[in-house]
Order: C-alpha cells, then structure tokens, then sequence
C-alpha cells in the first residue's frame, strides 16, 4: 500500500515521476519499466505509485492540458503566430479485445482492418511546431451499447456514440469557446469528405482547406443550382444535372491552368509538385442552395502520374495567393511529426491499462511530455538532437528483470 498511497498525497511527485519515464530512453513507456528507470531504488512502490496515478487518481486531463497549452503555447508562437487546427486520428494496435473502445475496425497504423483502439485529436500549428490540444478515444457503437464492457472499462455515462468527424467537430467547437489562438482547420479526405463537418465548421467561422474523395460532387464554373425552392437530397445527379465529380473538373481544365509549385523543405531537397485550382460550388445531402458559396478546389498531379492523386475544398478568401493555399494546405504533414514523436519519443502507444480514464490519463502525461519537449527546444545548441532533454538515466538496479525478458523468464 505505501506506493498507492505515495501517489494519493503527492499528485505531482507521480506527474514529475510518470513525465520524466516518458522522457528518459526506453524501448517501453508502460508503468513497470518506468518505474525501474525512476525509482531503482524502491521499484515495486514506485510501481504502484504511478499505477495508481495513471489509471485511478481523479485529476482532470483538461486542467492538465490547459496547464500545458499555457506554458507550451508562447514558445510555439515565438517562430509565428498559429497557422492551422488540425484534426487527425491515431490507432494503436491491440491483440486482445478487452481494453477501452478495441474493436475490429480501419487501423492506420498497419493500413488494413484490425484489432485497435482509435483516438481522434485537434492540434494547434505553425510551421515551426504543433501541440495537441484536444484527444479523445473514438467509442465504437457496438462498444457504447455494450453495458459490461462500459462499466469494466469505467466509461463515463455521459460518453454517447458518436463518429469520428462529430468527435472532430466537438473538438472544433470546443476550441472557439475556449479562445485558442485561431488557425485553418487542416484534415485529411476521411474527415474532409463528411458535409456535415465541412457545414459546422463554416457555421464557427473556421476557414479550412481539407482533403477529399475524387467523387464528391460540385458545380463547376459557370454552372450552380437549379433547384433553389428546397433543401438538396442524396439523389444528387437527378436533382442537380448539372453536377460532376472533382476528378471530372480536374481533367476538364485546360493545360495552362497547372502550375509547379514548392511549398517546404524537405529531409533531402525542396518539395514541389503540379497543382491547380479553381472556384467551385459543393453539393451535399441537405445543402438549402440559398446558403452555398463558392470555395476553393486544390488538385494535386504530379508529372509522371496518369492522373490526379489529391484534391482539397479550401474556404479561403479568393484573393489568397496560388503558393499560400498549397503552402497551408500542405501543412497537415505536422501531425504526422507531432504522431511520430508522440509514439516513438514518449510512448504514447505503450499504455497496458485497459480502462477509460488510464488510457486518457496516458495520453494528456504523454502530450505534457511531448509539450516540454517542444518548449526546451530553444535551449538545444541548432547542432543538437532534436529531442535532446536535460534528464540523466538512473542506473537500473543489477537484479532488475523487466516482465516478458528472457533473462526474466
């Protein structure tokens, strides 16, 4: 009992302790190994400690990451002011079934559909650096419908099923309420796709330039509505003849209007590739016409391809320039960096618990992690490694045997 009670009356010892495991090299970030690594000393108290702290203690992830976006935030916006909210899911393969929201389902992180959890967040960018600030594990429907499973996971009542993009949209609102630095809402074509999202956030006022499917259909130039007396159905074409489908509009526009264009930076060289754009009207399930305007369509064929490879809807101002829409649109690689680190860097991934609370608990210590990471980097000579931290190792105790080791067997 003493690490449980280590970790009830000394809440920020465990966080000081939870933090810096998540720090210090590791193949594993999971509660045992950090322990070794924090504690060699009294390993199996500081074991329950952080157990306790990670998986039971009832402090609130959004204190936490509100404390974290007021200490991270100003060392972000030194190199600029924020640029762009993006929205993304992570997932995190798992071989049984009987942790929080695991469910067969579209994995990511493998490409193909698998056992995993799905975690939707919303990041705050510029060019120079991304925080999260918004995480939320994905619930899938049969697993808010499934009564034991919520109880033994610990599932607040309050949790209803809902999509990804609603989950995204959540995210969305809460950020304008809370006054977050105001950014473009960046997306991939998973959430770009969905019209419902793409109408809520216009309704906020939040400006985006998302991906999208090639058959998503829109009035081309010169053509719009003909039906203005009531709302559009899922019928689309019979309704609306005059729709087409964005790869339509890419083929048909003429030669002159491709450009090449670069828009960052590479590992190796600048990178560059054949855009164009051009002003379209998007139709979708319930659109009252009355209400549609014109927005942006980004299409993306580089030389040597048969065809388009990406489109993007940007409700940009029209007179944005060509190289900033592709500059903003492009800037969604970031929280493909910020789930890289997260993953490889602080072990967001390797939480063992399999309740509700732990498994968010994990994620908000992994982004304050990640968030001083982020917030040292000014202190790290240009020639440094990036993720270089002020932190010595511990020396591991000479009988210390992580679980599962051959030399533990």
């Amino acid at each position: 009992m003493e690490g449980v009670h280590c970790a009830i009356v000394s809440p920020k010892r465990s966080l000081r302790d939870y933090c810096t495991g998540l720090m210090l090299p590791g193949d594993r970030k999971s509660v045992e190994p950090m322990a070794a690594r924090t504690a060699p000393a009294r390993t199996a108290a500081q074991h329950q400690s952080l157990l306790h702290f990670v998986g039971n203690a009832a402090w609130s992830d959004e204190k936490v990451l509100a404390k974290v976006r007021e200490m991270v935030l100003p060392a972000i916006e030194k190199d600029g002011p924020i640029e762009a909210w993006i929205i993304d899911d992570t997932s995190f393969p798992k071989q049984g079934k009987h942790s929080v929201g695991v469910h067969h389902q579209y994995c990511g992180q493998l490409g193909k559909q698998a056992n995993c959890q799905v975690a939707v967040s919303l990041s705050v960018a510029n060019h120079a650096a991304s925080l999260p600030v918004a995480y939320r594990l994905y619930l899938p429907e049969a697993r808010t419908k499934d009564r034991a499973r919520r109880k033994k996971a610990g599932v607040p009542k309050q949790i209803k099923f809902k999509t990804k993009p609603q989950i995204a949209l959540e995210q969305i609102r809460w950020a304008c309420e809370s006054g977050l630095p105001r950014g473009i809402a960046l997306m991939d074509g998973a959430y770009g796709r969905d019209g419902r999202l793409r109408a809520g956030m216009t309704e906020l006022g939040v400006p985006y330039a998302v991906g999208i499917v090639p058959t998503i259909l829109m009035w081309a130039p010169g053509s719009g509505p003909r039906r203005m007396d009531k709302p559009m159905n899922n019928t689309g074409r019979r309704d609306e003849p005059d729709l087409v489908s964005a790869k339509k509009v890419a083929l048909g526009l003429p030669k002159q209007a491709w450009r090449t264009t670069t828009w960052r930076e590479g590992s190796a060289d600048q990178l560059s590739s054949r855009f164009a754009r051009v002003r379209v009207r998007v139709g979708y399930n319930k659109l009252i016409p009355d209400k549609l305007s014109p927005e942006w369509l980004l299409i993306e064929w580089p030389e040597g391809e048969a065809e388009p490879t990406k489109y993007w809807l940007a409700t940009m101002p029209e007179t944005i320039s060509f190289e900033r829409l592709v500059d903003l649109a492009k800037l969604r690689w970031r929280i493909e960096r910020d789930y890289q680190e997260l993953k490889q860097e602080v072990g967001l991934g390797h939480y063992e618990g399999r309740g509700w609370r732990g498994f968010h608990h994990h994620a908000t210590l992994c982004i304050a992690a990640y968030g001083f990471l982020i917030a040292e980097q000014a202190t790290i000579p240009p020639s440094g490694p990036r993720s270089a931290a002020p932190l010595q190792i511990p020396r591991l105790p000479d009988d210390y045997r992580p679980r599962g080791s051959a030399r533990a067997a």
